[in-house]
C-alpha cells in the first residue's frame, strides 16, 4: 500500500495507526534518507502502542527498549552498524523472535539477518510536491487493511 502524507502530523498518525494494530512478534523495517521522517513515524508507532515516554532515535546505542505499552517495543537504529557481528553481540534474535514489536531504522544495512516475514516501510520525499510531502510505501506479511 502507498500512503501520501503532507505534514509531520499525518506521518505520525499513520505510524500511530500501525502501532495500534501491531501484533506480538511483528518486525517493521524502516528505510528512508536522513531527515525524511523516520523518527516521527516511529514516535507514532510508539503512541499507537500506548507508550507515552519520549522516543528518540537510538543512533549510538543501536537499540532502545520500551516496556510501558501494550506490547514491548524495540526500536533499532542500525545506521552505525559496522558489521553484522555487532547485531549478534546485542542478541538481536531475542528481539526479532520475541513477543514484542521491532522497528528497525536503516534495515537495508542488515538485510542478511532479517527474517522473511517482515513489514517493510519506505519513506520518500518529493520536494516538487512540497517540503513536508512524504510517500510512504508499506509492504509485507501480517498487514491487514
Amino acid at each position: 500500500m502507498i500512503i501520501e502524507t503532507r505534514t509531520p502530523e499525518e506521518t505520525f498518525e499513520l505510524g500511530k495507526k500501525l502501532g495500534g494494530r501491531a501484533l506480538p512478534g511483528q518486525i517493521y523495517t524502516l528505510v528512508g534518507d536522513l531527515g525524511v521522517g523516520k523518527t516521527v513515524f516511529t514516535q507514532g508507532v510508539a503512541a499507537g502502542l500506548g507508550i507515552t515516554e519520549p522516543i528518540c532515535s537510538p543512533t549510538f546505542t543501536i537499540i532502545q527498549e520500551y516496556e510501558t505499552g501494550r506490547l514491548p517495543f524495540y526500536h533499532f537504529d542500525v545506521y552505525r552498524i559496522g558489521d553484522i557481528e555487532e547485531m549478534e553481540e546485542i542478541g538481536y534474535d531475542d528481539y526479532f523472535f520475541g513477543q514484542g514489536i521491532c522497528l528497525i531504522e536503516w534495515a537495508n544495512l542488515i538485510e542478511e539477518i532479517l527474517p522473511e516475514n517482515i513489514i517493510q516501510v519506505t519513506i520518500e520525499k518529493d520536494l516538487e510536491k512540497g517540503f513536508d510531502y512524504r510517500k510512504i510505501t508499506i509492504t509485507g506479511s501480517g498487514l491487514e487493511e
